[in-house]
């Protein structure tokens, strides 16, 4: 019979799932060299936040078939020391939606009414009415930054009170949000018109202090903002400053930039904010919910049915994984680069299959090629499982070809996307020892090999052109690590790449594009 050890708290229904398949060994608050000597013997792994799940641990458990993570992040576990062992890694993305979503919902309602403070009074012995008339969210404008599983849950019981709605979220489509009641705006307008303002984005560099004190100005005076999202999004400093001075009306946080919440200005304020020390799947049913979900999986896995919610590759056999594991990269990391050159909604992708690559399977690098591409929309929630439901739910139209015709390279993969600001393509291929290289941009010829920051340019290929930029950049103290340029005619159109050690600073893509000759400009985080 099977063993699971489970070695962090989870509900006893998860336990009585596992228990239907498997002997169950629950054992907390083991050491890391403890969880090396025990994992051997064991099939499967349940774990939550608690436990680190190193490579080394993975290495030592040879029976290892699946870790399971009862909650949404799987920042503990060594993924790719996993996948490289053929384990399953599954989490529960939706476990705690509803949680999160009714959070949300409490916390504008709440600072609504000054309800912490009110209750605080009356237990004191007060009874001051007048200080706590608080206004009503019936008729007021609710606006919804993403509209993820629980921005939308968000939206539509902000709909059910008689909330009007706008949203911001560059990945969906106008008519997800429309079905949603929600009125789809640039994020500017969201700011100036939205009375209350709800954040259900992941953090990211780009959305780090997404709310800050030029965004917090642009709000009415009136306004309240809500983030049950990620601690970071808001510049705390920022908001305790607006809030101060009246600037806007109030704030509710359950998240926030260091956890546990130390000295902050915002503990100085008063029935203006309200904090709660990070809530948001803190229910009964949640803990419930994530706990069925994941033993749900380990179960089906152990029977040898597939994961509904694997972070890594599921279902695959070491030896099917070994053979196909590169090409699948090669596939994400062009449809994340793909992705963010095409920027904001994506309506359709093709994928094309060249050369030998034309004879494998097609539906493992589409999928892996839509991971890439909703990788900076999605982050951790984007998997192998679920990247084909997360595109037909933005409505993304995927187009696979196959062409075996040779051309540089015995095998390639050419992608392009088509979106709401306009359409990009990218090619790619694989040298003899694996390694990954571009090989074309938008029909420009190429050759370089991906890195973490890139620059790309269009410009008229000039003379002067690469110097003027060279020279902008190291005004910067940019530092360029390769640069390759690609033409199709002299003195036409070209295309120029740039590997760079960090990341660009503020403001410097504007002063780019300013250079005379160079037509557009983007960078790329892989």
């Amino acid at each position: 019979m099977a063993k699971v050890l489970v070695s962090d708290p989870i509900d006893q229904a998860g336990i009585d799932i596992l228990s239907q398949v498997a002997t169950v060994d629950v054992k907390i608050g083991l050491t890391p060299e403890q969880f090396v000597q025990a994992i051997p013997e064991y099939d499967a792994l349940m774990i939550r936040s608690g436990s680190r799940i190193t490579k080394e641990i993975i290495e030592a458990g040879h029976q290892l078939k699946i870790i399971g993570r009862a909650g949404v992040g799987v920042d503990n576990v060594d993924v790719p020391a996993a996948t490289r062992q053929g384990i399953v890694v599954v989490n529960s993305p939706e476990g705690n939606t509803i949680a999160a979503a009714e959070h949300a919902i409490a916390m504008i309602l709440a600072l609504s009414r000054y309800i912490p403070d009110a209750n605080a009074s009356v237990k004191r012995g007060e009874w001051d009415r007048k200080t706590f008339v608080g206004a009503e969210v019936y008729k007021k404008t609710l606006g919804v930054v993403g509209l993820g599983k629980i921005g939308s849950h968000v939206a539509t019981a902000a709909r059910a009170m008689g909330m009007k709605l706008l949203a911001y979220d560059p990945f969906i489509s106008t008519e997800r949000a429309e079905q949603l009641g929600c009125r789809l705006v640039e994020v500017d307008i969201l700011l100036q018109e939205a009375d209350y303002i709800t954040l259900h984005i992941p953090k990211t560099p780009e959305t780090t202090h997404l709310i800050n004190a030029q965004a917090l100005a642009k709000m009415k005076p009136n306004a309240r903002i809500i983030n049950c999202a990620r601690g970071g999004i808001i510049d705390e400093a920022a908001l305790a400053e607006a809030l101060k001075a009246g600037k806007i009306a109030g704030a509710a946080l359950d998240v926030f930039e260091e956890e546990p919440l130390k000295e902050s200005p915002l503990r100085a304020l008063g029935k203006e904010i309200i904090l709660t020390p990070h809530l948001g799947a803190s229910t009964t049913e949640a803990q419930v919910n994530v706990a069925i979900d994941v033993a749900e999986q380990i179960r089906d896995v152990l029977l040898g049915l597939p994961a509904r919610s694997a972070v890594n590759i599921p279902g695959l056999s070491p030896d099917i994984l070994e053979e196909l594991r590169p090409y699948m990269q090669l596939a994400e990391t062009l449809g994340n680069l793909v992705g963010q050159l095409a920027g904001g909604r994506v309506d359709l992708l093709n994928v094309k299959l060249q050369g030998e690559l034309a004879t494998n399977k097609s539906q493992p690098l589409v999928v892996a090629a839509l991971k890439g591409l909703l990788s900076q929309a999605l982050r951790e929630r984007v998997n192998y499982v679920n990247a084909s439901v997360e595109a037909k739910e933005r409505g993304i139209r995927i187009i696979e070809t196959r062409d075996a015709a040779i051309r540089d390279y015995a095998g390639s993969l050419h992608l392009s996307a088509k979106g709401s600001m306009g359409e990009h393509s990218v090619t790619g291929a694989l040298l003899g020892d694996g390694e990954i290289r571009i090989t074309n941009i938008d029909e420009f010829p190429i050759n370089i090999p991906p890195s973490s920051h890139m620059l790309f340019t269009l410009h008229r290929d000039m003379p002067g052109i690469i110097g003027k930029l060279g020279s902008l950049l190291g005004s910067f103290n940019v530092n360029i690590a390769s640069m390759q340029v690609g033409r199709k005619i002299v003195r036409g159109d070209a295309v120029m790449v740039l590997s760079l050690d960090d990341p660009l600073p503020d403001g410097i893509l504007t002063e780019i594009t300013k250079v005379a000759g160079i037509r557009d400009a983007y960078t790329v985080t892989l």
